[in-house]
C-alpha cells in the first residue's frame, strides 16, 4: 500500500534538517566504542529514522546511545551494569553532536558520554525525551502496578477525555472511531489504564480488554501530544502488537507530528511496513558491528546476514530490477542447463547501498556464500561500480576469483532500454506482439489495443519509471506488476543475446556449487 505522505512534506522535512531549523535536534552519534560497535557513526538526516537489523545486530544499542546523552534518561535503561560480569563496559564511549539554540556560543554543540571508573560521565543536555519499550504491548493483566485497578467495586479517582488531536490520530492509525476512549487514574501517582465508556453500539469496556497495539497506540499518541515541541521519541520494535496497516499509519503518524511539533523519532524495527513511508536516507541497517545508510528489504537483510541457505545471492538496485534478475536469470539457466534452485534475489535500495552491502558481504570471514551486485546500464562509465574480482570461497586460499557486478544491457534506465527494444521488436519480430499480449492475460483481439498503448506512451510519458501504471491503465487497469513482468518476459524471449550479455560475465559462479 503507498504512503500518504506528500514528497513535499519529505522534502521540507529533509530541508529543515540541513538548515538546523530546531530548537533542539540530535544531528550525529558517533559510537567511539559501545558493545560490539567501534568508531561507527549514525547521521539523523531525516527527523524521522528507523533502525533495522536482525535480533543482536545493536539496534537497540543505538537507540539507548540516542538517549543516553540527555538528562531525564537514566544510563541503566540501556546500559545497565552488573558488577563483575560488565568488564566489557569499560572505555565505552559515545560522541554526539547536537543542535541547540539556547547555547550562546554556538547553535551546534558537541557532547561526551563516557563509562569510566565504573560509572557513567555525562556532559548531558536538557531535552524532553519519551521512551516507549516493548513492554508496552504488555497486556494491563500481566502488569502488577496496574492490579489496583483491578475489582469489581474499582472506581476511579478521575477520568480524563482524549484531546481532539489526541482521537484524530488514533482514529487515522487504528481505524476506528476513538471518541469514547478515556483515561482512568487512580489517584495514587501517575497511574493510569485507559477505557472505552458505553455507547449505543457498544457496552464499555476497560484496557484489561484491549489489544495489545490498541493500548499502545493510544499512550503513545497521547504522551507525544502533551509532550513539548522539540521532543525526541525513542520508540522499540514499533510494530509489537500492530497489523501492518496499523504500523506503516504509525509511521505517517511520527512524520505528521515531525513537521507539526518538530519532534525527533528514532524507532526499531523488523517490519517493512515501517519502513514504507520513509525515505530512503531515515533508515540506518545494523549488523556484525557495521551501521550502513539506506532502506533495506528486511528479507534482504536475511540474506546480507546469512539466514539463508544460498550458494550465490543477487542483490539489485530495487524492486523493478529484482524482477528483471529472476526473470532473466530463469531464461538464462534454461537456456545454458544450469541449476536455478540455491540463487537468492534481493533488492538493496539503491546503486550505492547495492554495492557497499554486497561488497560488505563478501568481504566477512564468515560469510556461507557469494553475493553480485546487478546494476543498471547507467552504471557502468560511473565511478566506483567497476566489478571486482572477488574469492569464491572465502575458506580456500587458492579460490578462483569472480567479478562481483554485472549490468542490466543498455546505459539508460532498465525501463528505458526495455521499452526501446519492444518498440523494435513490435516492428522486426511478428510474433512479438501476440506473445506480449498473451503475456498481459490479454485476448488476442485486443493486440492493436496493446501496441497503440505502447506507442503512444513511449512517446508522451515522462518518466520512465511510472510508464509500465500507465500502460496498465490503458489496458483494463492492469496491475503494474503483471505489465511490468509480461514486458520482461518478451524481452527475454524476444533478445536472448540482451540476456546472454547480462549474465555471462558471472556464468562460472552461476555454475559453481557453493564454497568451492
Amino acid at each position: 500500500m503507498k504512503s500518504e505522505i506528500r514528497n513535499s512534506d519529505i522534502t521540507a522535512l529533509f530541508s529543515r534538517v540541513n538548515k538546523r531549523a530546531y530548537d533542539k535536534y540530535l544531528r550525529r552519534v558517533r559510537l567511539v566504542k559501545l558493545r560490539g560497535f567501534e568508531n561507527r557513526e549514525v547521521n539523523f538526516d531525516f527527523p524521522v529514522t528507523a533502525l533495522v537489523g536482525p535480533n543482536g545486530s545493536g539496534k537497540t544499542t543505538i537507540l539507548g546511545a540516542a538517549a543516553l546523552i540527555h538528562q531525564g534518561v537514566v544510563p541503566r535503561r540501556f546500559f545497565a551494569k552488573s558488577g563483575k560480569y560488565d568488564e566489557s563496559m569499560k572505555n565505552w564511549r559515545v560522541e554526539y553532536e547536537i543542535l541547540d539554540k539556547r547555547e550562546m556560543s554556538s547553535t551546534t554543540i558537541s557532547r561526551t558520554a563516557s563509562y569510566l571508573a565504573a560509572k557513567w560521565n555525562r556532559d548531558a543536555v536538557e531535552r524532553d525525551v519519551l521512551v516507549f519499550g516493548v513492554s508496552r504491548t504488555l497486556p494491563a493483566s500481566e502488569r502488577k502496578e496496574l492490579s489496583r485497578f483491578i475489582g469489581s467495586g474499582f472506581q476511579g479517582f478521575s477520568e480524563d477525555q482524549l484531546t481532539k488531536p489526541v482521537i484524530a490520530a488514533v482514529e487515522s492509525i487504528l481505524g476506528k472511531d476513538a471518541a469514547a476512549y478515556l483515561r482512568v487514574h487512580s489517584g495514587e501517582g501517575d497511574l493510569s489504564i485507559f477505557a472505552s465508556q458505553s455507547t449505543d453500539e457498544a457496552a464499555g469496556y476497560s484496557e484489561f480488554h484491549f489489544g495489545a497495539g490498541e493500548a499502545s497506540v493510544i499512550r503513545i499518541v497521547s504522551q507525544i501530544e502533551a509532550a513539548q515541541d522539540n521532543a525526541l521519541i525513542l520508540v522499540e520494535e514499533i510494530e509489537n502488537g500492530l497489523h501492518p496497516v496499523a504500523t506503516r499509519r504509525l509511521v505517517e503518524y511520527f512524520i505528521g507530528v515531525a513537521k507539526r511539533k518538530a519532534i525527533q523519532v528514532i524507532f526499531t524495527t523488523h517490519s517493512n511496513d515501517a519502513l514504507a513511508p520513509l525515505p530512503n536516507e531515515a533508515v540506518w541497517v545494523a549488523y556484525k558491528g557495521e551501521i550502513k545508510q539506506g532502506k533495506l528489504d528486511v528479507a534482504s537483510l536475511r540474506a546480507l546476514t546469512g539466514q539463508i541457505n544460498a550458494r550465490v545471492a543477487i542483490f539489485t538496485e530495487d524492486r523493478f530490477d529484482e524482477i528483471v534478475a529472476d526473470i532473466t536469470l530463469r531464461t538464462y539457466c534454461q537456456k545454458h542447463g544450469l541449476d536455478r534452485s540455491g540463487i537468492e534475489i534481493h533488492q538493496l535500495g539503491g546503486a550505492a547501498p547495492a554495492r557497499d552491502h554486497t561488497r560488505f558481504h563478501n568481504a566477512s570471514p564468515a560469510r556461507r556464500f557469494f553475493a553480485v551486485v546487478l546494476l543498471d546500464g547507467d552504471k557502468r562509465k560511473e565511478s566506483g561500480y567497476e566489478p571486482e574480482e572477488v574469492p569464491f570461497s572465502k575458506e580456500r586460499e587458492d579460490a578462483e576469483t569472480f567479478p562481483d557486478v554485472t549490468f542490466i544491457p543498455g546505459e539508460d534506465d532498465p525501463e528505458d532500454f526495455i521499452i526501446d527494444r519492444i518498440l523494435t521488436g513490435m516492428k522486426d519480430l511478428p510474433n512479438l506482439l501476440g506473445k506480449l499480449t498473451i503475456s498481459l492475460h490479454l485476448d488476442s483481439f485486443m493486440q492493436e489495443q496493446v501496441r497503440q498503448s505502447v506507442v503512444q506512451r513511449s512517446y508522451t510519458n515522462g518518466d520512465r519509471h511510472n510508464i509500465f501504471q500507465q500502460i496498465g491503465e490503458d489496458l483494463d487497469f492492469l496491475s503494474e506488476e503483471l505489465v511490468q513482468r509480461a514486458f520482461i518476459a518478451t524481452w527475454a524471449y524476444a533478445f536472448p543475446g540482451d540476456i546472454d550479455e547480462m549474465w555471462d560475465p558471472i556464468r562460472a559462479v552461476l555454475e559453481r556449487p557453493a564454497g568451492q
